[in-house]
């Protein structure tokens, strides 16, 4: 099945709600027409938050649910999201969640890669896609390993808003 979003557009919004949701380390996955997100929130230090979490789990039974976001659900989270995105010149944190995953998704897009799974560690990101010629292709990077194409996708992103 043919995509017709991009890569760097749908990883961005899931990160910027994952990262409102405070879960950083997670597995993702597409499942037919969605992406299938499996993770935890980060974890607080205050005992407000740990009775909080301790009721929640008690609730739902210990289940652990994972989130799922159609081509419908990126969409409006990307109207969301518009808002609140600045348009000034300056570099954006490349640490930030949605940041990296833009990155790496801009990464497959370069490569006409198709994404089959993502897991997103603290320090480093599993990919595991299929090629142009549809082979399975493995990678273990660190997400260091993605800034230089972080800044030169900031620098073109620059460029087309200045000859607008």
């Amino acid at each position: 099945m043919p995509r017709t979003n991009s890569y760097d557009r749908q990883l961005r919004n899931i990160g910027q709600s994952l990262e409102a949701l405070r879960i950083h380390v997670f597995e993702l996955s597409r499942q037919d027409d969605r992406f299938v997100v499996k993770g935890e929130p980060e974890k607080e230090t205050s005992l407000i938050a740990t009775l909080r979490s301790w009721q929640k789990k008690r609730r739902s039974d210990g289940l652990q649910a994972s989130l799922s976001f159609t081509d419908q659900d990126i969409e409006q989270l990307d109207r969301q999201g518009r808002s609140r995105r600045s348009q000034s010149n300056r570099l954006p944190d490349f640490h930030s969640l949605p940041n990296t995953l833009r990155t790496v998704g801009s990464y497959l897009d370069l490569r006409g890669a198709e994404l089959l799974e993502l897991h997103k560690r603290q320090l480093g990101v599993t990919l595991l896609s299929r090629n142009k010629n549809g082979y399975p292709e493995y990678e273990e990077r660190t997400i260091a390993s993605f800034y230089d194409l972080f800044v030169k996708l900031h620098e073109r992103r620059g460029k087309a808003q200045d000859s607008r």
